[in-house]
C-alpha cells in the first residue's frame, strides 16, 4: 500500500496539527483554525524535550492523546474505503478502522521527530453563517522554499469541528488512500486480507 512519499510526510506533519506555527493573534482566529493552532502548539512544546523526543513508543501515545479529538476517523475510514466500506462487515469496518488509525498515528509520529523549521499562514476563513462544513486554508512556509498550500476539511461533529480531509496542492489525501487500498484489494482478492496485512506492519513498527 503505497502513497506517494512527499504528500504523506506533508499529510503526517499537518494532521497532527503543525510541527511550527506562525505567529498569529488567537482572537483572529476562528474556532476550526483555533483547533489546529492549539494542537499545534501542545506538540512544539514536546519536540523541545530531547529525552521524550527518542522515545517512540511515549511519542506515539501523546500524538494519539492530541490527535484524536480533532480529527473524525470514523468518517475519514468510511471515505477512505469507499464503495469497500458499504460492502464490508461490521466486524471488517471496525478492524479496518482500529487499524488505519494505528497507521495514521505511527506514521505522524515518526514525523514529529524527523522534521522542524515549519511555520504555518492561515489564509482568510471563507464560510457561510451557520454551516456545518468549512475548508481551513494554510500555507506552509520553508526557508529559502516555495509555500505549499495545505487545506483542511473539516466538519462540526456534536458542536465540535473535526478534520476528515487533507488536501496537499489540491490533491485529497483521502483520494490517495482510496485508491492505494482499493488496488491492494483487488490484489490480494479480499479486504480482510487488507487488513491483516496492515496489523501486521503495525505490529512490526510499533515493536521496532
Amino acid at each position: 500500500m503505497k502513497i506517494n512519499r512527499y504528500a504523506q510526510t506533508i499529510f503526517f506533519i499537518y494532521l497532527g496539527l503543525f510541527l511550527n506555527i506562525a505567529s498569529a493573534n488567537s482572537a483572529d482566529l476562528a474556532p476550526p483554525q483555533l483547533i489546529i493552532q492549539n494542537a499545534s502548539v501542545k506538540l512544539k512544546e514536546k519536540l523541545q524535550d530531547e529525552t521524550f523526543a527518542q522515545d517512540f513508543k511515549k511519542i506515539n501515545g501523546f500524538v494519539k492523546d492530541v490527535i484524536d479529538p480533532h480529527v473524525d476517523f470514523n468518517r475519514i475510514s468510511a471515505l477512505v474505503l469507499g464503495k469497500l466500506w458499504r460492502k464490508a462487515t461490521r466486524e471488517e469496518k471496525l478492524n479496518f478502522k482500529n487499524e488505519f488509525h494505528t497507521l495514521l498515528i505511527r506514521t505522524y509520529s515518526r514525523a514529529f521527530v524527523e522534521f522542524d523549521d515549519w511555520t504555518v499562514r492561515y489564509l482568510p476563513l471563507k464560510a457561510s453563517e451557520g454551516s456545518k462544513k468549512i475548508i481551513v486554508k494554510t500555507e506552509i512556509l520553508q526557508p529559502g522554499k516555495e509555500p505549499i498550500g495545505i487545506n483542511y476539511r473539516m466538519l462540526q461533529v456534536k458542536g465540535n469541528w473535526k478534520v476528515y480531509d487533507i488536501m496537499i496542492e489540491g490533491v485529497s489525501l483521502v483520494t490517495n488512500y482510496r485508491t492505494s487500498f482499493k488496488n491492494e484489494v483487488k490484489r490480494t482478492g479480499s479486504l480482510q486480507a487488507v487488513i491483516d496485512k496492515l496489523a501486521q506492519r503495525n505490529i512490526e513498527a510499533l515493536g521496532s
